[in-house]
């Protein structure tokens, strides 16, 4: 397995960082998939196969196909698998965990055990609900995050006042492991100086509380009923919303200053209506004529005749949509890839800020493990790395 990054598409900032990491799906691999697009050298950890229970395998195209990433099959149960993982800590900069709390300490394998072999490690747990609090042990998904996070509540109501399913993991992806991966990135900034790792207690929910600030600390501030419906970004104005053109797809309008709102009264041919704004006893009137406007014609005309003329109006945009969108596709979202099998799809390229850019196809790794590799790498004899192989403790 070479690099993260292809030849010619330059190193990434995070590039000669070592991450081990220990989970197999959700916010924890969300987080290493960012630092492994940040040009960090990730192994993923699993069992080995035929030993405990069937570990969680995501689709093979799921977390970019494992781009850029390396493997370890270990047995965490034995003695010598838990030695063999130490082993490989000690050269590492970062370790990223998933278990219930208290789990990883159980094994052998948590921050204690870990940073006696390598003080400089940052260690990262990822949980639901934290590692200590009245919910530290609940079990749970992103929808339970969203929800206890105040996120569903001010989601607009559907049928009889239930909120509805989010249309992305918004918990895992962004409460969870954006907010690990910018915890990982903080912490390694400051061990450049101090010479000292971290232990980072990383709970999705806080994450959660951090996405609904808005809300949660006009709460905490005022005390009053905040829900959805109360102000403009949740509804109250008909100048924030989602409407039907004529085609039965959807605009989303967003002109919440009086500039743009009063930009798009005039291509809809209703200038009558500019001053009711945030009038509050103008609102039902001024949703039936935006209603009506918008249903004299189709999505796309709307967005010829809006999206450019400063009213804030985008298309409500289908994932095949998104997946052919010339706009993403200039600015280079996605990329080619070729799995092991020599199969070729197309996936999402490194996106956010300081990430290399990737100019040619990339190869996926296929499902054979790096571990004789990795072992021998950490200092491992190789009649050692011989022996945990025979006793099927590394595969």
């Amino acid at each position: 397995m070479g690099p993260p990054y292809e030849e010619g598409a330059g190193a990434g900032p995070l590039d000669g960082i070592s991450v081990l990491d220990l989970s197999s799906v959700g916010p924890a691999s969300r987080c290493t998939r960012l630092l492994a697009d940040y040009g960090a050298e990730v192994t993923k950890v699993g069992p080995v196969p035929g030993r405990g229970g069937p570990a969680v395998a995501p689709p093979p195209w799921a977390y970019s196909g494992g781009r850029g990433t390396r493997r370890l099959q270990v047995d965490l149960r034995q003695p010598a698998g838990v030695e063999a993982f130490l082993t490989l800590c000690q050269s590492a900069d970062v370790v990223v965990e998933s278990f219930r709390p208290g789990v990883a300490e159980r094994m052998g394998i948590g921050y204690g055990s870990v940073s006696r072999r390598n003080p400089r490690i940052v260690y990262v747990s990822t949980s639901g609900y934290g590692q200590t609090g009245a919910r530290e042990n609940w079990a749970g998904h992103d929808l339970d995050y969203l929800a206890v996070g105040g996120y569903l509540a001010m989601s607009e109501q559907g049928d009889r006042g239930r909120p509805p399913l989010p249309g992305a993991t918004i918990a895992d992806s962004a409460a969870g492991g954006m907010h690990a991966a910018l915890a990982v990135c903080t912490a390694l900034v400051r061990r450049a100086s101090s010479g000292q790792g971290a232990y980072l207690d990383v709970a999705v929910t806080d994450g959660v509380l951090w996405l609904m600030s808005l809300a949660v600390e006009e709460q905490l501030a005022t005390g009053g009923n905040v829900g959805p419906g109360h102000d403009v970004l949740s509804g109250r104005f008909a100048c924030y919303g989602i409407y039907t053109a004529g085609d039965g797809r959807h605009l989303a309008v967003a002109a919440i200053e009086p500039k743009f709102f009063a930009n798009l009264c005039e291509v809809l041919g209703c200038t009558d209506w500019v001053d009711k704004q945030y009038d509050e006893d103008a609102q039902r009137g001024l949703r039936q004529v935006l209603a009506g406007a918008f249903a004299r014609r189709g999505r796309d005309e709307w967005v010829a005749l809006l999206a450019g003329a400063d009213t804030c109006v985008a298309p409500v945009q289908d994932i095949s949509e998104v997946a052919g969108d010339p706009h993403f596709t200039e600015r280079g979202a996605f990329v080619e890839a070729v799995d092991a099998g020599g199969r070729r799809f197309r996936q999402l390229a490194p996106l956010l800020a300081g990430m290399s850019a990737l100019h040619q196809p990339v190869t996926l790794p296929g499902a054979a493990s790096d571990t004789e590799v990795l072992l021998r790498q950490a200092g491992m004899a190789p009649a050692r790395v011989a022996e945990l192989f025979e006793a099927g403790v590394v595969a």
